[in-house]
């Protein structure tokens, strides 16, 4: 089996840290030293076709946790604390409920163990629209983004996944084919009958739709002991918006 890519920082207590959807464990990496910083070894994960890690045609959360559990016991990590954002929360998720006993405690970012329609097709095509044979820099990739994209912010999120595959052509770090097709299953709720029942904490941007106070009974039927926090004037991607807030708030619960 292969083993996911990550990168290790600090010591102490482990910590495994999973990034969103097209994302990979760079975009972790500020917070992730501050962490190490406060006493813990931190493991930013690049997840199954991300970042630097393989690429597979099988995609699916049962078998993204199982890729965890792989990196844990290669690692000899007998239990960590887990903190996942979005598509990486979903993993943490099944992770908790189906291996207990390797999860001290849980932090999910801005995601519920519901159904979530596909919703990131227009990215993907945009992505797939690059011409990168014949870019010549960043901000010609930037400039080609832009004629589908029109957020900054989401665009040069997406530019991190941008490398030189050999001198004088780009590539990209995401499995593309593979994640156009599986759009089914990176929305794909948690199985009603999974339940962890260890320390959890939801965080969730208070601009964001993506945990509605609906989805509170649904959390808690799944994570019983479940705190939620709200961060005010952050979106989706909390963590980057209100780095600040997002680090307190995860270290009051990591260190309780």
């Amino acid at each position: 089996m292969e083993l996911l890519h990550s990168n290790i920082l600090g010591s102490g207590i482990p910590l495994i840290v999973l990034h969103g959807f097209l994302g990979m464990s760079d975009n972790w990496k500020t917070l992730g030293k501050k962490y190490a910083d406060q006493g813990f070894e931190v493991h930013l994960i690049d997840q199954r076709n991300h970042g630097r890690s393989f690429w597979s045609d099988v995609f699916d959360y049962p078998t993204m946790a199982k890729d965890l559990l792989h990196y844990m016991d290669s690692k000899n990590l007998d239990e960590a604390i887990v903190l996942g954002h979005s598509m990486g929360g979903k993993t943490a998720m099944q992770l908790a409920c189906t291996r207990t006993e390797r999860v001290s405690k849980l932090l999910v970012a801005d995601i519920a163990p519901r159904h979530y329609p596909p919703h990131h097709q227009y990215i993907l095509e945009a992505l797939e629209a690059l011409p990168l044979a014949q870019l010549q820099s960043r901000t010609e990739a930037d400039e080609a983004l832009a004629i589908h994209l029109d957020n900054w912010g989401i665009r040069q999120f997406l530019l991190k996944n941008l490398y030189w595959k050999s001198p004088g052509e780009f590539g990209l770090r995401i499995n593309l084919g593979v994640l156009k097709t599986k759009m089914q299953e990176i929305g794909e709720p948690l199985p009603e009958a999974m339940i962890y029942e260890g320390p959890t904490l939801f965080l969730r941007g208070g601009a964001s739709d993506y945990i509605a106070d609906e989805d509170l009974p649904l959390i808690r039927h799944h994570f019983p002991q479940a705190k939620l926090i709200t961060l005010d004037g952050a979106g989706h991607w909390l963590h980057a918006e209100q780095p600040e807030a997002f680090l307190e708030s995860s270290l009051d619960f990591m260190k309780s």
